[in-house]
């Protein structure tokens, strides 16, 4: 058994810890959420990461994001993502697109994954996120943060349970954040994650996980 993983069996065994190390996850943004879930995820064992990010680090993101750096500032997320990752493990298959997710290009990214995650902060790229991962028939991990509070779902194709979320003319807003809400955010999306990858335990499809950390407060809500 690789030393490494040694204190991941028993919570997983060790014939579900080999087959993460077969299974092949994209994270769509690389800020708040996305550098939490990519760091989660390389530290379990997971065989290939590809991140698709094309904003850069500023100044506001270092409240929150785990990789913003002040050495950092104006660097593409994704590529600064990888950086991290391979120094966490030298052998994680990591592919990066430095772009935003678009019509054109979501198929050819999108393609050929387990689990698609869901680390975006706005409401159009989401539902088309969604779209894409539906006709792809790949399983999508939604995540949202803002101010204490923060929501997941996970997706299954043919559920369209963002669609039913989020209007599409829905104007994006720049909601306050704290530090705390992302990095419990994606604690739960990984979770969702896992349990995907591994058909085990219990899996919010067609549910709605809500947590607003400032009273302390967790809901579980049928779609």
């Amino acid at each position: 058994m690789n030393e490494r993983y040694e204190r991941n069996i028993g919570a997983i065994s060790q014939a579900e810890q080999e087959l993460l190390g077969t299974k092949r996850v994209a994270i769509i943004g690389c800020g708040g959420l996305g550098c939490y879930i990519a760091d989660l995820l390389a530290r379990l064992g997971l065989g290939h990461i590809t991140l698709i990010d094309g904003d850069v680090y500023i100044t506001s993101n270092l409240n929150r994001q785990l990789n913003s750096l002040e050495t950092n500032l104006g660097k593409n997320k994704a590529s600064e993502t990888r950086e991290r990752l391979l120094k966490i493990r030298s052998d994680l298959s990591i592919k990066i697109f430095d772009v935003f997710l678009n019509e054109e290009n979501a198929r050819d990214i999108l393609k050929d994954h387990d689990i698609v995650i869901d680390a975006l902060d706005n409401v159009k790229t989401r539902l088309l996120l969604e779209k894409f991962a539906d006709e792809l028939e790949t399983v999508l991990v939604h995540g949202a943060v803002m101010g204490w509070c923060a929501q997941v779902s996970t997706v299954f194709p043919g559920d369209f349970t963002l669609s039913k979320l989020y209007q599409s003319d829905r104007e994006d807003e720049r909601p306050s954040v704290l530090a705390f809400a992302p990095a419990f955010c994606a604690t739960i999306q990984v979770s969702e994650t896992i349990k995907v990858l591994l058909n085990k335990g219990d899996i919010l499809r067609k549910k709605l996980f809500t947590a607003d950390l400032s009273s302390d407060s967790f809901n579980i809500i049928d779609l």
